[in-house]
């Protein structure tokens, strides 16, 4: 059962290396990278009352009618570009 588990943390940590090397670095430290209109960046989000980590992908035009600067939140937040 352990070899199991094993087998099955070391793939997901295989699965999702190639995302952190293709990730788009930002033009200068603290800001998103630029992508098109269509893009959607996505953020960790906190969910009060929930130990488990959530990210949401938007738009920049759909963080800006959540009230959230991309800009802003991005150093601390960001996680990924997709688009």
């Amino acid at each position: 059962m352990a070899m199991k588990l094993m087998i099955a943390a070391l793939a997901v940590a295989a699965a999702f290396s190639p995302l952190s090397a293709t990730r788009p670095e930002p033009s200068e430290p603290g800001t998103a990278p630029a992508a098109s209109e269509t893009a959607k960046y996505c953020l960790n989000i906190e969910i009060t009352g929930s130990r488990v980590e959530k990210v949401l992908c938007l738009t920049r035009q759909e963080w800006a009618d959540q009230e959230v600067d991309v800009d802003k939140e991005w150093a601390e937040n960001g996680v990924r570009v997709v688009g």
